[in-house]
């Protein structure tokens, strides 16, 4: 029996769910001509504490303490990202600036103290921030944020990819797909001529374009909860 009549036989008996019958998601792991890996020698301090950040065998580890980040030595214009991250503990809170701007990080360099850079926000939230946050603030709707990989500007300019959220300051994610506390989850995050788009686990979700400026320096972000980086791979492009 050929393979495609095979495959519609088991799904008819219920062998196969279709589920189980999707092809694989085309992960993009970070390999191939013009791709490296980006070490302890890629990045230098910003506003963090002196253990906030600690390189192992494992990957990059983060204490989430202070509010801060840690930038890479030089500034990036177009290139492609592969970020593996874990929440260590449930509503932690985190993220990828691309594009941060140099005048921005000599503030927070020179002020010592705790915050976080103008640029392109690629957040990575728990699911659990979103009970905590209704726990906390129980008049207010937790509908200007979601979990699943939001792209936003801080105060700089982007054209946010629909959907968004009710005030449009966020592009929202088209899929829910990200995994909670204690699991991996692979971001992709593309960048090219001031357009940026993010994908999670496998497909593409979120993202703007019309980004200014569009040039600058990569952050990983600690804000207030341990979570453990690995695969930190990039690609410059032309």
């Amino acid at each position: 029996m050929k393979p495609a009549l095979l495959l519609l036989s088991l799904l008819s008996i219920g062998s196969l769910t279709a589920a189980e019958a999707e092809a694989p998601r085309a992960f993009i792991d970070g390999t191939g001509p013009g791709w490296r890996s980006l070490g302890a020698e890629d990045f230098k301090p910003v506003n963090s504490a002196p253990d906030t950040w600690s390189w192992k065998a494992d990957g990059l580890h983060c204490t989430g303490q202070p509010i801060s980040v840690l930038r890479t030595a030089k500034e990036y214009v177009n290139f492609e990202m592969v970020v593996e991250w874990m929440h260590l503990k449930p509503a932690g809170n985190s993220g990828v600036f691309v594009w941060a701007t140099p005048g921005s990080i000599e503030k927070l360099t020179a002020a010592g103290k705790p915050g976080l850079p103008d640029g392109v926000e690629v957040q990575i939230l728990d699911h659990a921030f979103a009970e905590q946050y209704k726990q906390k603030n129980p008049k207010k709707a937790a509908d200007w944020f979601t979990t699943n990989g939001d792209v936003f500007a801080v105060r700089v300019k982007l054209n946010h990819f629909e959907p968004r959220s009710p005030n449009g300051s966020r592009s929202f994610p088209r899929k829910n797909l990200s995994k909670g506390a204690g699991e991996w989850n692979h971001y992709y995050i593309r960048a090219i001529n001031g357009e940026i788009r993010l994908w999670v686990n496998g497909e593409e979700v979120s993202g703007g374009n019309g980004a200014d400026p569009a040039r600058g320096f990569l952050c990983l972000e600690s804000e207030g909860s341990p979570i453990h980086f690995r695969t930190l791979r990039i690609r410059e492009l032309p």
